[in-house]
């Protein structure tokens, strides 16, 4: 090694210290034992044997180094460090569909994200690596290239309809590979967090997922027909609102399991509709002026408490529109029924439901049914309550005394009361 390359090496003691694009590759490879070893070794890694992630690599300084790689000595970081350093990992490193390290970044950035402030399991974490990299794949195929960052980052030249043609084609191509829409909406589920995750850190300026889900009908069972819809236990209730982060998240399963409402009424929910200005001796409701079976009232029986809050936040927001659930987009009033699929399904991996239920995936609609059972069987204790009555007054039924001796009000609040105290068994900690 020449003196004046020694030198140098003994003046790297900082990243700031380096000029990177400067540097040949004898020096970048000086650099990493000089400056990245030490830094590995201070995080507990062996810097002879264990590859730092990009995400490692940007949390430390270091992505001129990336860039340096990238851009003067046309070579991945995994390039380097197997070609040139001459490493070997010591364990099963990812095969990532791509070797674009601004790609990479984003997607280890997501994925650990993910690990660490949505406390996703190692387990759910592999599966969300397994879908992005199905996308990505895809995404090749279709647009012969790996780079899926630059068309969507915000300095980008490419039009926003050239970014959105890309992604819908990488789809268009997963959409007749894949058999099962089930893994189709997980897929685009995982996909869409990802660019969603991007927006939110400023990498990138639009989703070019979006509206996809309004093109392709993934909710269909695998075999076309229409099978009768699985019930969610209360375990499943109480594990899903346990695991919902914030009110969006609550009142997305309360609208569900404990207001019976189907996906696309839960998306358009607004402020007018919610009629809390009752009598004493009533009931708050939805009204639903116009709703698939023709106009109905839904009693809010529970979850008064997350809804008050909501409307209270929303009140002292200048901005809010009155929707419950308002679209981050500003062409949209607010999201649509498969927005309230997607966070069902991402909430459901997150709450650890199972992968199915009596042979169905968590859906949306097992929330009603839900709802639809706990109601049914209301009826069933309000009659048990009346067969001593039934048998006192010489009736023939329980059924009877229902229908001829007590009013609809009454029945009503026999109900009621059964109902919530099934909603407060599946929603509250015991």
């Amino acid at each position: 090694m020449s003196e004046s390359l020694s030198a140098a090496g003994r003046d790297w003691e900082d990243v700031d210290d380096i000029s990177w694009t400067l540097l040949d590759l004898d020096e970048l490879v000086e650099v990493y034992w000089t400056v990245v070893s030490p830094l590995l070794e201070a995080d507990g890694l062996d810097p002879q044997h264990e590859k730092p992630t990009h995400q490692w690599l940007r949390s430390h300084g270091l992505r001129p180094l990336l860039y340096a790689l990238r851009e003067y000595h046309d070579r991945t970081f995994t390039q380097f460090w197997t070609e040139t350093l001459g490493l070997e990992s010591s364990t099963a490193v990812y095969e990532w569909a791509t070797e674009d390290e601004q790609t990479l970044e984003a997607v280890e950035s997501f994925l650990s994200s993910r690990r660490e402030r949505k406390g996703l399991a190692e387990s759910s974490v592999e599966t969300l690596r397994y879908r992005l990299n199905r996308y990505i794949e895809a995404y090749r195929a279709e647009n012969d290239t790996d780079d899926l960052v630059t068309p969507i980052a915000r300095e980008s030249d490419v039009p926003v309809y050239k970014a959105v043609d890309a992604c819908w084609a990488a789809f268009d191509r997963l959409h007749a590979e894949l058999d099962s829409p089930q893994t189709k909406r997980r897929v685009h589920l995982a996909v869409s967090n990802w660019y969603a995750h991007l927006i939110r850190r400023k990498w990138a300026k639009v989703n070019p997922a979006d509206g996809l889900d309004d093109e392709f009908d993934w909710s269909r069972s695998d075999s076309g027909e229409n099978t009768d819809t699985p019930c969610l236990s209360s375990a499943h209730v109480k594990a899903l609102y346990s695991a919902a982060d914030d009110h969006e998240e609550r009142l997305l399963v309360l609208a569900l399991c404990a207001w019976g409402l189907r996906p696309n009424e839960v998306a358009k929910l607004h402020v007018d509709q919610f009629v809390l200005d009752v009598p004493d001796d009533d009931i708050p409701y939805i009204d639903f002026r116009q709703r698939k079976n023709g106009p109905g009232e839904v009693s809010l029986l529970y979850g008064r408490a997350e809804l008050d809050r909501r409307l209270a936040a929303g009140a002292d927001s200048e901005n809010w529109n009155g929707y419950l659930f308002p679209s981050p987009h500003a062409s949209r009033r607010h999201i649509s029924r498969w927005t309230v699929w997607n966070r069902f399904t991402d909430l459901a991996e997150r709450a650890g439901l199972p992968d199915e239920i009596d042979g169905v995936s968590p859906a949306p609609k097992m929330g009603r049914r839900f709802w639809y059972d706990a109601y049914s069987a209301s009826l069933d204790v309000v009659l048990g309550s009346l067969d001593e009555i039934a048998a006192e007054q010489g009736s023939s039924s329980a059924e009877v005394v229902l229908q001829n001796y007590l009013s609809d009000s009454r029945t009503r609040h026999l109900r009621r009361e059964y109902m919530r105290e099934q909603l407060a068994a599946a929603f509250e900690n015991q």
